[in-house]
């Protein structure tokens, strides 16, 4: 999350994940998951890609800076009542 914030990120490594998250939200799959093992293989396989591909194309400084961050101001959620 913080490391969306910085400007340095650039444009690629959000719509990377981006599509992981359609992906993984759509109805649509690659391959129907009622075919055994394959239908679900593919969302084994397809989902962590697009992951550690965006976490390849953040720079390394500033993903050295966001888990810093993370783990000095721990994000919190606000508590509604």
């Amino acid at each position: 999350y913080y490391a969306s914030l910085d400007p340095a990120v650039g444009c690629m490594p959000r719509i990377v994940i981006a599509v992981a998250l359609c992906y993984v939200l759509s109805p649509i799959d690659l391959i129907p998951d009622f075919i055994p093992v394959v239908g679900l293989l593919d969302d084994l396989l397809l989902v962590p890609a697009l992951i550690w591909l965006a976490l390849r194309l953040v720079p390394s400084e500033v993903m050295a800076a966001a888990r810093h961050r993370a783990h000095t101001e721990p994000l919190q959620l606000s508590k509604h009542v």
